[in-house]
């Protein structure tokens, strides 16, 4: 690649929504969304109840197709990409509905992550031999690593099911980290967390972005936005309603009319 030609992938963001519009029915849940997300960035999404965020993460991740529109991740097209070549691509995401194999372990759950990226012979599956004796070593390593970094190293044994609410959230990040994604979606992470947890979670989030992933995050805990996002995008029935920095979404009045119900302070 030519000096130029990096200059110009270095400028370009890593995720591109253009015209996006999703229906169900007759309820219009996207409509008309167009947004960049550069890299090493945390952007996050708010907007009241059924504004549409969660159906726009399933439309970056996949689990949703749009009616219309286009998005780009990295210079390559989405369209019509299935949510498992997705994940290969570098897109990895977490529900606002918790969803883990309850009755694995802790590092069981992270370790299910590693499989988009095993690169070991079929038959090594049903003899096991050193090449995947060596990639299961490699797995719990690094899924003790991710385990230790969500906070949670204590816990690599128990069954994903005992948990607590705040500790299945951690799990669920440690698994969604085990794909090693470039873009990382968050839906609605605090939700349930006390403050001690809503701090943790909130500097994992900036360790993340340090460390050069990009997320984008859908929250309602406002004081969590506010400190961690570096650009907000505002939604509102299905549409793009404000994009600015944390200081410009508290003082605009149209989101303050539409959801914030007051300047945050």
């Amino acid at each position: 690649m030519s000096a130029a030609a990096a200059a110009v992938a270095m400028r370009q963001p890593l995720l591109q929504a253009q015209g996006l519009h999703k229906n169900f029915g007759g309820v219009r849940a996207v409509s008309d969304i167009s947004f960049d997300v550069p890299a090493n960035a945390i952007f996050a999404v708010i907007g009241p109840n059924g504004a549409g965020k969660s159906t726009l993460l399933n439309l970056i991740s996949g689990v949703y197709q749009p009616d219309s529109g286009s998005l780009t991740f990295k210079g390559t097209s989405l369209s019509a990409m299935p949510a498992h070549r997705r994940v290969r691509l570098g897109i990895a995401r977490t529900f606002q509905k918790i969803r883990l194999f309850r009755q694995l372990s802790v590092i069981e759950n992270v370790i299910a992550g590693f499989h988009v990226h095993h690169k070991i012979p079929a038959w090594q599956y049903l003899v096991h031999g050193a090449v995947f004796a060596d990639d299961q070593r490699r797995c719990r390593e690094r899924a003790a690593e991710l385990l230790d970094f969500v906070g949670m190293s204590a816990r690599l044994h128990v069954t994903a099911g005992s948990l607590s609410y705040g500790e299945q959230r951690m799990l669920e990040l440690a698994r969604a980290l085990a794909t090693n994604p470039q873009l990382l979606l968050i839906d609605e992470p605090a939700a349930g967390l006390n403050a001690a947890e809503v701090d943790g979670l909130l500097d994992r989030i900036r360790s993340l972005r340090n460390g050069g992933t990009t997320v984008i995050l859908v929250e309602h805990n406002m004081d969590l936005v506010m400190n961690v996002a570096d650009r907000i995008m505002v939604m509102d029935y299905g549409r793009r309603l404000f994009e600015g920095t944390p200081a410009e979404v508290q003082k605009n009045p149209a989101v303050i009319a539409a959801y914030l119900g007051g300047e945050l302070s």
